[in-house]
C-alpha cells in the first residue's frame, strides 16, 4: 500500500512512524494514524508525552536489569520476595509473563539476550558478569534457569552452569510443560506456572 504523495506529508509520517514498530504494516500504522486525528488536541498530547516520557524517563534496574522509573526495581525493593532465588531471564517480556502467573516470588535477572554466535552476540555481550556478582554474594540457594528451549537457549544455560559450577548453588530449569523452541511470552499463564512450580535439577549434557 503506497501513500506516497497521496495524503499529505504530515500523515505520510505518521504512517511511516507507526510501521517502523515491529508487527505493524502499512494498513494497520494507517487506521493508528487516523484515529489520533480523529482525538482531540490534548489527548495526542498525553499520548506523545507518554511516549515521550517512556524514552526519556525509564531506567534499567541496577541489580537485575528489569525496566524501572528509579534505580533499583520494585521487584529488587520488595523484602517480601524470596531473595534466595534467582530466575534467569532472556528479556523484560519474560518477567512479565513469568509475574502473570502468581506462582513465582524469587527475584530476577534479565541477560538481556542468550549466546548466538550465528548472530554474532557473545556471553561479553549479555549481563552475565553482574549475575555471577549477584551469586557470589552468597545469599542465593538457587538458580533457575527460564531462557528459551532452543539450542541458544541451552547454550546459554550450560555456559551459566560452568561459570558457577565452583559455587554451591543448585541449578534448576523449568519443567518441559514449555515445549521446545517456545517462548515464555507466548506460553500461556497455567502452563508457565506449572512449569515454574515443577522445575527440575539441571543437567548439563
Amino acid at each position: 500500500m503506497n501513500f506516497e504523495g497521496k495524503s499529505g506529508k504530515h500523515l505520510e509520517n505518521a504512517i511511516m512512524q507507526f510501521a517502523s514498530l515491529p508487527g505493524i504494516g502499512k494498513k494497520t500504522a494507517l487506521r493508528f494514524a487516523l484515529h489520533l486525528l480523529r482525538k482531540q488536541e490534548n489527548e495526542v498530547e498525553a499520548f506523545a508525552s507518554a511516549v515521550l516520557s517512556l524514552k526519556k524517563d525509564t531506567k534499567f534496574c541496577s541489580i537485575c536489569h528489569n525496566i524501572s522509573d528509579e534505580d533499583i526495581c520494585n521487584i529488587c525493593k520488595d523484602f517480601t520476595r524470596d531473595k534466595s532465588k534467582i530466575c534467569v531471564v532472556e528479556a523484560i517480556h519474560d518477567v512479565m509473563a513469568i509475574e502473570s502467573t502468581a506462582q513465582y516470588k524469587g527475584l530476577y535477572h534479565i541477560l538481556g539476550g542468550i549466546i548466538s554466535p550465528m548472530e554474532g552476540i557473545s556471553p561479553a555481550d549479555l549481563n552475565i558478569n553482574s549475575l555471577i556478582e549477584r551469586l557470589k554474594s552468597g545469599e542465593v540457594a538457587e538458580l533457575i534457569l527460564a531462557l528459551p528451549t532452543t539450542m541458544e537457549g541451552d547454550t546459554t544455560n550450560y555456559y551459566i552452569s560452568r561459570k558457577i559450577s565452583d559455587l554451591k548453588i543448585e541449578i534448576t530449569t523449568l519443567a518441559r510443560g514449555v515445549a521446545v523452541g517456545d517462548e515464555l511470552q507466548y506460553t500461556d499463564e497455567i502452563t508457565l506456572g506449572q512449569s515454574i512450580l515443577n522445575r527440575k535439577p539441571f543437567v548439563q549434557k
